[in-house]
């Protein structure tokens, strides 16, 4: 299989398993999941040929871990970074390490001074637990920053934390006073 169709492919999971499952008919129940027979006709609908040895190749080759194929190999879910209303992942709360981090860009922090970090159109902000991880996230929207959360401290404050399976921290918002930014990387 090629890397460009994998790719592709990947960013069309996303799309429909996080945001817009109706865009294919897709119905996602409250955890996320959607039949992958439902998936498939739904896509090639609007002209995109898939089938499972694609998705499953897609599934297991994303370092990040976005996609979860259930235990019977009938269903798939994202694992986490959904903004449509109908999904609702119950994660199991968790205390994070001392520090987390988010990876933005240099475009987003004057937003980011006036309300902290707003989970927007997602249910969660996102953290990564380390720095390298945080610079990819914010590459992906422009000058990398990366933002040092003191996780445990606001844990410690009554802030709930969550652990999506691929690893990503999840929280609901971050007020500015736990937030420390670092310089800009170069890109």
């Amino acid at each position: 299989m090629k890397t460009k169709q994998i790719n592709e492919t990947s960013k069309f999971l996303s799309y429909v398993l996080r945001h817009e499952p109706h865009a294919i008919g897709l119905q996602l129940d409250s955890e996320g999941w959607g039949n992958i027979d439902s998936l498939i006709a739904g896509a090639a609908k609007e002209g995109l040929i898939l089938d499972l040895t694609l998705i499953q190749a897609v599934v297991s080759s994303s370092d990040k871990r976005r996609f979860s194929i259930s235990d019977d190999g009938l269903r798939i879910r994202a694992v986490q970074g959904h903004s449509t209303p109908t999904v609702s992942l119950q994660h199991i709360e968790k205390a994070p390490p001392d520090f987390l981090y988010h990876g933005t860009a240099t475009r987003f922090l004057e937003s980011i001074h006036q309300q902290g970090l707003i989970a927007g159109a997602r249910h969660y902000v996102h953290l990564s637990h380390d720095i390298p991880s945080a610079i990819a996230v914010g590459q992906r929207h422009g000058i990398p920053v990366v933002l040092k959360i003191e996780a445990l401290r606001m844990h410690q404050q009554g802030f709930k934390f969550f652990q999506a399976e691929n690893g990503v921290w999840l929280t609901e918002h971050v007020p500015l006073i736990f937030l420390h930014e670092n310089q800009p990387y170069p890109p």
